[in-house]
């Protein structure tokens, strides 16, 4: 294969001069070369503006670096290869393979680089819609929808890569316009095969813009108390309070109630039984009750009380309501008033503790020992 003439005519002469394979290879040299210094140059520019960006833990340009860095290492080469392939000297038998194993290659890191920025924006958008604080709906809600939305497109980029790959091939071509002849059969066949697949699929995009769950929610499924931890196409990750997932197909927060205690606000309201003696007095104990919801940040300060709730056979029932900004904290507010009072009761009124009472209406009468002189001798 010939150089074009479009070549400097000492450039022309060099390249002429040479054996096919010195100049093949010290073009490619160039190319890749050019490629990795162009990438040096831009990474070197990004990191001194990084450095002197301040944007309260996030910059961009370290996002970019971060996500951008390695795919930009062989998508710059590539692209620069790709333009100096024309002037090498090449025979048509080898040229056309080698065209073809770097468009290939191209297409790939190209996607790559689509894929990853998605996650620069992602990286931004977490940034300001950030998780950390207590009343975090509006941040959930927006974190729900951009981890589906963000699936999805990165499905939607690699299907399209493998479309354009398989379609650079005339073979794959040909086999392709034949399927279209049979394409309304195979629908109806693959809906049948895929019908859980695509009705999760639906699902997900349901539950991505209607919102029964989000992101770091709290729920009540299956008996297990657990956070939503990821949500993908087809199924939940919830992380259990004792670090376990539970995993759950997108469709059974479509199909079957579930309780959310994070849906409208993070704050709870919960509760604390505990069962005493009739005797036990209660001014004392709702004015300990006050004093400890005092002492502690846990308690968001807006509801306490306490009321005798049921009256048993051997105790009686007492409950305190106290409420939390989220559920954590409303565990370990119960848990604290519980302990608490317990030991106030223990301390201060242990006749009050629950007990069993018995009641004897009466002794048998006993009748004095008799004395020895009462016994005979034989």
């Amino acid at each position: 294969m010939s150089l074009p003439n479009k070549l400097p005519p000492d450039l022309l002469e060099i390249s002429e001069n040479m054996p096919s394979y010195a100049w093949n290879a010290l073009t490619a040299a160039v190319a890749i070369a050019i490629g990795l210094a162009v990438k040096l140059i831009i990474t070197r520019i990004l990191k001194y503006y990084e450095k002197k960006a301040d944007y309260q833990n996030y910059s961009f340009f370290r996002s970019f670096i971060v996500h951008l860095g390695v795919p930009f290492t062989y998508f710059i080469p590539l692209f620069l290869l790709n333009i100096a392939l024309p002037l090498m000297r090449m025979n048509k038998l080898w040229y056309d393979p080698l065209n073809r194993i770097v468009d290939i290659l191209l297409v790939l890191s190209f996607a790559n680089i689509l894929i990853n920025c998605v996650k620069v924006a992602e990286d931004y958008v977490y940034h300001v819609y950030d998780l950390n604080k207590a009343d975090n709906l509006k941040e959930r809600k927006v974190r729900t929808q951009l981890t589906f939305i963000r699936k999805l497109f990165v499905a939607i980029i690699i299907f399209v890569t493998i479309a354009i790959i398989l379609l650079s091939f005339e073979s794959m071509r040909k086999i392709g316009t034949g399927l279209l002849t049979g394409v309304g059969i195979g629908g109806i066949i693959i809906g049948f095969a895929a019908q859980t697949s695509l009705g999760n699929l639906l699902a997900g995009f349901q539950i991505a813009f209607t919102q029964p769950i989000r992101i770091d929610d709290v729920l009540i499924a299956e008996n297990e108390w657990g956070r939503v931890e990821d949500i993908t196409l087809t199924y939940v990750v919830m992380r259990l309070w004792d670090q376990r997932r539970l995993i759950l197909p997108i469709n059974y927060f479509i199909t079957k109630p579930f309780q959310n205690w994070t849906r409208i606000s993070a704050d709870l309201i919960g509760t604390v039984f505990i069962y005493m003696d009739y005797s036990i007095p209660l001014d004392p104990i709702r004015e300990e009750f006050v004093r400890l919801l005092g002492l502690t940040k846990l308690w968001d300060k807006k509801v306490q009380v306490v009321q005798v709730t049921d009256a048993k056979e051997h105790t009686i029932e007492v409950r305190f309501l106290v409420s939390s900004g989220n559920s954590s904290d409303a565990f370990d507010l119960r848990c604290y008033i519980r302990e608490n009072i317990i030991t106030f009761i223990q301390k201060n009124y242990p006749e009050s503790l629950p007990r069993l009472r018995a009641e004897f209406s009466g002794l048998p009468s006993q009748q004095p020992p008799p004395e020895i002189s009462d016994f005979k001798q034989p």
